[in-house]
This record gives structure tokens, C-alpha cells and sequence, in this order.
């Protein structure tokens, strides 16, 4: 599936660890993917006057303030093996209540976007919550939310002595036979493409490495954290092993083209992907 000219923008210039991106490399590599000129354009100027990309005296572009919550969470993909520790058996909650009259709408798209990305789900309506097996503590938890976009107003919490029945329910909320289904698929699809891309024309190799690339990604950067005793790791470690070995195909597939407009210290473009919720 064609990215958005706004989305692709963001995919391209979260790849530079320093260094900016011209306008020029932004524009091709739009057309590569179907998108006009003019759509990207548009789109960059969007972004800047939001403060998700910033332009240097050049006129030279890097991901702006706006996107740095995001972006730090996209880029844990590769560290899913450390984030986890040992489950207790207690939970980590988010109480919203009723939204009151007038507020705005982006608080709810907020909330929604960062309580998918730390791998809550609605136990009730107003309470969302996820084992607490996260290796970060509950604050610094809570602060991840916040910067994600979950309102201020919101309470996180510890929460503890869930009774028997409500437990088993919370921990039903997952869908693990999905997650594992999808993760041996894409398995699969990244086998697959390894063995294409070599033959392919530099081109296609490249927006099938970034397509393919982001939306496994996706995927990992939106695992839950399961505990073990809900759904195993193995699967998403495999997954995660195969990523990192297909990160060096793309990156090898988009190193001509970003030489060619003088982009230094780049990662592969695969290991990038906005989080649409």
C-alpha cells in the first residue's frame, strides 16, 4: 500500500541519526511510490508549520520536536527483548471517565494513540490497562503516555487484587493467536523477499524493502509486552532476529540514492513507519 506524502516524509527523515534531507531527495523518492510532487510539497509544508519536521539554513529538512515521542518509540523495536521483566501478576491502569462537554477531539485520538502504543486495552469503558511487566516504572510510564499524547488529566496507575474471574478476563484481552498467526506470515514474507530483492531493479528494491520494512515494523513497535505466561516470546524474537538481518538489505537497496543527494548517517528506511491509530 502507497504511505501518504505526509507519512513518507516522516518515514524518510526519521532515518537520519544527523545530518537533513533536501527537498529534492523528498520529491523522488515521493515518486517512486505513485505520490506527485506537488502532494509532497503540500504535505512538507503541513508538517513544518506543525512542527513535525524543521528546516536549517539550507533549506534542508530533519524530524522536528513534534515527532520525537513518537519516533523514540518507533525506534524500540530492536530492544523488544530488553523492555520486559517478570509479571507479578499486577497491572498497569489508565482511568479516563466521561469525556466532559466541549472537550476537544484530539484528546481522545491522543489518548487512543498512546495507550496502543504501550499495549493497553479497555478493560471496561473509562479503564484501559496492560500487565505490569514493563522494565520502565509506573512514572516514567506515565510520562511516555503524556508525551504520546494522553491527557493530562488522565490517572495511571498501579493496580492490584483483581479478583479471580476479572483477572482472567483482563488477561483475555489480547489476541494472541492473531499476533502469532502474523508473525509467522511475516516471517514467511521477509524470507520471501530476501530471495527477490538481490534480482530486483534498484528501484523496486527499494520500495519493496521500505514497504515490506514498515509494516512488519509496525507490528513489532505495536507488540503488547506480553508476560511469558500469556503469550510467548519466541515468535516475536524470531521476528525481530529477521528484521535486523533484512534492515541490512534495505539499507544496502536506499545507499545509492541517498549518497547521491549527500545524505549522511542514514539507517535504513524500513526501520521507520508512523503509527496511524
Amino acid at each position: 500500500m502507497t504511505p501518504p506524502g505526509r507519512t513518507l516524509i516522516l518515514d524518510l527523515l526519521s532515518t537520519l541519526r544527523r545530518g537533513t534531507m533536501p527537498v529534492a531527495a523528498l520529491v523522488e523518492a515521493g515518486a517512486l511510490f505513485g505520490i506527485p510532487s506537488n502532494t509532497v510539497r503540500v504535505a512538507l509544508a503541513r508538517l513544518l508549520a506543525a512542527g513535525q519536521v524543521a528546516r536549517d539554513e539550507r533549506g534542508r529538512y530533519r524530524l522536528g520536536a513534534g515527532a520525537e515521542p513518537v519516533e523514540r518509540r518507533v525506534r524500540s523495536w530492536r530492544d523488544l527483548d530488553r523492555a520486559a521483566r517478570a509479571w507479578d501478576g499486577s497491572w498497569l491502569a489508565v482511568h479516563h471517565g466521561a469525556s466532559p462537554a466541549g472537550r476537544r477531539r484530539s484528546d481522545g485520538r491522543g489518548r487512543e494513540r498512546a495507550l496502543r502504543l504501550l499495549g493497553f486495552r479497555a478493560l471496561v469503558p473509562g479503564l484501559s490497562l496492560r500487565p505490569n511487566n514493563l522494565r520502565s516504572d509506573v512514572h516514567a510510564v506515565r510520562d511516555e503516555l503524556h508525551a504520546l499524547g494522553l491527557p493530562a488529566g488522565d490517572l495511571v496507575a498501579e493496580l492490584r487484587g483483581l479478583d479471580d474471574t476479572t483477572a482472567a478476563r483482563a488477561r483475555a484481552l489480547w489476541p494472541v493467536a492473531r499476533l502469532r498467526a502474523a508473525y509467522r506470515q511475516s516471517l514467511r514474507e521477509l524470507a520471501a523477499s530476501e530471495k527477490r530483492l538481490g534480482a530486483l531493479p534498484a528501484e523496486q528494491a527499494m520500495v519493496e524493502s521500505f514497504l515490506l520494512g514498515r509494516r512488519i515494523i509496525r507490528e513489532l513497535v505495536l507488540d503488547p509486552l506480553l508476560p511469558d505466561v500469556i503469550f510467548p516470546p519466541d515468535d516475536r524474537d524470531a521476528l525481530v532476529d529477521a528484521v535486523r538481518a533484512y534492515d541490512r538489505l534495505g539499507r544496502a537497496a536506499w545507499a545509492g540514492f541517498l549518497k547521491r543527494f549527500d545524505v549522511p548517517h542514514i539507517g535504513a528506511p524500513l526501520e521507520t513507519h508512523r503509527i496511524a491509530v
